[in-house]
């Protein structure tokens, strides 16, 4: 019985170790995507390049975010625990961080536009409701 707890053990640490690894990659494809994406409307002049990058950057981070957590089954020893915990404490502030900048970035843009074109921008806010 010990030893098929054993086994059990080690195949849930690998599991859990190629999940990690897969969402840790799947977070910096994200990322590397959308700065590839916002570099080329940065130099097309896109108004929406900022909002388009931080919004890649908040996913990214999200998926490293899971990353972590999925890591703390696995975590053997207290210590571990702890730099596991504010490595997940940073990243949430990181996250909740863009997400504020985010919604700045919107608000910003909402305003640019209504002074370029009020009336067009008059229409958007209707349409929204």
């Amino acid at each position: 019985m010990a030893i098929l707890i054993e086994n059990l053990e080690m195949v849930l640490e690998y599991v859990v170790t190629f999940c990690t690894i897969m969402l840790e990659m799947v977070g910096i494809t994200v990322l590397v995507w959308s700065a590839i994406r916002c570099f080329f409307g940065w130099i097309h002049k896109d108004q929406h390049v900022r909002l388009d990058l931080a919004q890649g950057i908040a996913l990214a981070l999200e998926f490293k975010m899971g990353g972590e957590v999925l890591r703390t089954v696995v975590v053997r020893e207290w210590r571990e625990l702890g730099i596991l915990g504010a490595i997940i404490l940073l990243r949430g502030l990181l996250t909740f961080l863009i997400h504020w900048e985010i919604e700045n970035e919107k608000k910003e843009l909402q305003e640019h536009a209504k002074k370029v074109n009020p009336s067009k921008a008059h229409g958007e806010a209707e349409a929204e409701k």
